[in-house]
Order: structure tokens, then C-alpha cells, then sequence
């Protein structure tokens, strides 16, 4: 395991992504950890210590990215926090295992292991971005006993809690695929047809460029530079990867999750440029929530905004972390 973390490392260095992802000042002698999941599956987890620090602040992080999408914010939180990172399984130097486990609800035991190795005791902060933040709500489900107790804040990030192909062209062919029962077919189609597809691909093209420029930044945050940077980290995972995961955003249904989380102080963050999970999404949440939960819009901002506006959410997260201070302590 530590030669193939090795060897990741070493082709980011090669990617030149390593600029924005490392964080100075961050010593770890023990290195990465390895949990292991309930079916198996390794699990490559990060910890950054801070002695003395009253919360640990746990970071998941979206579909197809890694846990270096959180850069910007560790280096934030330096110091502030003990910080615990992974890679969601399947991405990054995870491993992947079975397809047929790649659900929510796979997720929230996988975050649910990482919590029970890395943070077994004290107070802990959950912050999630895009499937992250559902793979919170999961948690949430199966373990609600945790919020309030353990868990005494909850960051969501750009995410969605259902209906995530409701809008847009993408919601007009589910809808359609949906009216005439072929989505399953799709689906199936896809994940079969996925070995072939990652052979022919050619990562940084014009065309992928395109389309994370149009569908994971906003209007007026788009620097080329930095969409080349999220087009190589989001063009690391396998379409095998991505094709088992889509069904998850399908029939996503997280609204009843959230219950939970009324114990708890709660920021949901959205910039009201996403076209992934649109500001609506955000709003639905903190609805559900109640009073509890406070909502961050981002203007011009897209679906990657914890990196296109760190100085917003950072201040954010870091407002959260002195409610959940108070939280805690009551």
C-alpha cells in the first residue's frame, strides 16, 4: 500500500498538481493509514494532529475527486483542528472492490469505519462536499444516535439530499428514461460498456475541458488554469468507477436523513451558479433541517466553490467550528 500512495504521489508531481495540493507545515511522521471496510475494501485515510485541539473535523470528499480536492481548506485549518481525511472507495488510493457496493449506503458504513479508527472519542465535525455530503446524510440515517452526541456540527457542501436529476437536460432525459423504463437499461449498458470506454479515453482533452468548465464552475469564477487543475484530479477515476456510481444520483433519497442533524448546528454552502446541484437543492435542505441550519449562497460561484472562493467557505467552516465549539460543551 505505501508504494502505491507512493506512486500516486508521484504521478500528481508529474501532473503539476502538486503545487496546489500540497500543504506546508504539515508534518506527519506516522504517515497514511489503511481501515479497512466492512467488506474488505481498504480505505486510504490522512490524519493531520493538533494537539490540544478541541474537534476533530472529518472531510469527505465528491464523486470522482480525492481527498486533495480539500487543500485549500486544510491549510486553514492547520493547526485549528485535528483534521481526517480519506478517499472515498474507488477513488484515489482507495480500493474499490465489488461494483454492486458502490450505493450510499456502502458510504455512510465506510465514513462510520473511518470515524470508528481515526475519531473514536471526543467531538467531531462532518464536512461534506457534492457525494460527500450525502454520504453524510447516509450516516446520518444509519446512525443517528451519533448527532448530538458525537458528531456536533455538519458542514454540506454543494450537495443534494434527492432529486439530483430533476433539472437541466439531464433531468429532461432521466425523465424521459424514467417514463419509459429504460434508465435501468441505461445504466446497465454504461457500467458494461465501461472497460472499453476508459481504454479509448484521453484525458485533457478540449472536449473534457468543456465540460468541466460548464458543469463544475460558475459564472464568473472560472480561471483556466484552475479548470485544467479540477479536469486532471476529476479525470484520475476509472469510468468503471463512475459508471457504478451513477445509480446513486438517480434515485437518490436523502431528505429523511436529515432529522438527524436537527441536534446539531448545520452549514449548507452552495454557490447559486451550481449546475450540479442547483441553489434549490441547498434551500430544500435547510428547510427540512429547521432552525438549526444556517445557508451560505455563493454569488457567480459553481460546484467546485470550496476552491474557487476558499476565503468564503473557509470562513464558513470556521464560523461552524465555534458553534459546534458551543455545541459541544452544552
Amino acid at each position: 500500500m505505501k508504494r502505491l500512495i507512493a506512486l500516486v504521489l508521484g504521478v500528481l508531481a508529474l501532473l503539476g498538481l502538486r503545487r496546489l495540493w500540497t500543504v506546508p507545515g504539515i508534518v506527519d511522521p506516522e504517515g497514511p493509514d489503511v481501515v479497512l471496510a466492512d467488506d474488505g475494501v481498504p480505505l486510504w485515510v490522512q490524519v493531520d494532529e493538533a494537539p490540544g485541539a478541541e474537534l476533530t473535523v472529518v472531510l469527505v470528499h465528491g464523486f470522482t475527486a480525492r481527498h486533495e480536492e480539500f487543500a485549500l481548506q486544510r491549510r486553514t485549518l492547520l493547526g485549528r483542528a485535528r483534521v481526517v481525511l480519506y478517499d472515498q472507495r474507488g477513488h484515489g488510493a482507495s480500493g474499490w472492490g465489488d461494483p454492486r457496493h458502490a450505493d450510499l449506503d456502502q458510504l455512510g458504513r465506510d465514513l462510520g469505519a473511518v470515524l470508528e479508527r481515526h475519531a473514536p472519542t471526543g467531538p467531531v465535525v462532518l464536512l461534506g462536499h457534492s457525494m460527500g455530503g450525502m454520504t453524510v446524510m447516509a450516516l446520518a440515517r444509519q446512525r443517528p444516535e451519533l448527532f448530538g452526541t458525537r458528531v456536533v456540527g455538519v458542514f454540506l457542501l454543494a450537495t443534494s439530499a434527492g432529486e439530483v436529476a430533476s433539472d437541466g437536460t439531464l433531468g429532461r432525459v432521466v425523465g424521459l428514461g424514467t417514463r419509459y423504463h429504460v434508465v435501468g437499461i441505461w445504466l446497465r449498458l454504461l457500467q458494461s460498456a465501461a472497460p472499453a470506454l476508459q481504454r479509448l479515453r484521453k484525458p485533457g482533452t478540449r472536449v473534457g475541458y468543456a465540460f468541466t468548465r460548464h458543469y463544475l464552475f460558475g459564472t464568473d469564477d472560472a480561471d483556466p488554469e484552475t479548470v485544467r487543475v479540477v479536469q486532471d484530479l476529476l479525470e484520475m477515476a476509472p469510468f468503471s468507477v463512475s459508471a457504478a456510481f451513477y445509480p446513486l444520483f438517480v434515485g437518490l433519497d436523502e431528505l429523511g436523513s436529515l432529522a438527524a442533524m436537527r441536534e446539531v448546528p448545520v452549514t449548507v454552502l452552495v454557490g447559486d451558479s451550481d449546475r450540479l446541484t442547483p441553489k434549490v437543492h441547498s434551500e430544500r435542505i435547510v428547510a427540512v433541517i429547521g432552525p438549526t441550519a444556517e445557508l451560505v449562497v455563493v454569488p457567480g460561484a459553481g460546484h467546485t466553490v470550496n476552491i474557487t472562493r476558499q476565503q468564503v467557505v473557509d470562513d464558513a467552516i470556521l464560523a461552524l467550528l465555534d458553534r459546534a465549539r458551543i455545541r459541544a460543551v452544552a
